[in-house]
């Protein structure tokens, strides 16, 4: 049902200094920030050709983001995204198998315009799980 890593997230109390640290320190490409509001993150890409490390910043005091950095004040990381070829169906399968879908259970456009899911952390060894569509 897993497709290829996606990205990792990690969450930053400060994009413009996280990204700088990746752009400048780290010689990556990094993307301009992508504010997306229907899931309350400010996001920046760093490219790593075989997959990417996704930056989160919260938008606005009710971000699930800010709620992580009120624990995690410096960062850390968040949630890891594989790509599944059929959104649907491995929400089915999974939900079928006793996994618990967050929020409605309905798929909403992520970062990349594709469909995404996220998965109860309590059901994958405590990390917070995305799913996003492979092709749209």
């Amino acid at each position: 049902m897993l497709g290829r890593l996606n990205h990792v997230a990690i969450a930053v109390p400060n994009i413009a200094a996280a990204s700088a640290i990746y752009r400048e320190t780290l010689g990556a490409d990094v993307s301009e920030p992508q504010s997306l509001t229907d899931h309350g993150v400010t996001v920046v890409f760093v490219d790593l050709g075989n997959t990417k490390v996704e930056l989160l910043e919260p938008l606005g005091e009710s971000s699930p983001i800010a709620a992580f950095l009120e624990k995690n004040p410096s960062g850390g990381m968040h949630h890891i995204c594989y790509e599944v070829e059929d959104i649907f169906k491995a929400r089915d399968h999974l939900i079928k198998e006793g996994a618990r879908v967050l929020g409605d259970g309905k798929p909403k456009l992520g970062a990349h315009g594709k469909p995404v899911l996220f998965l109860h952390p309590k059901d994958f060894c405590g990390t917070l799980v995305e799913l996003e569509q492979s092709a749209a």
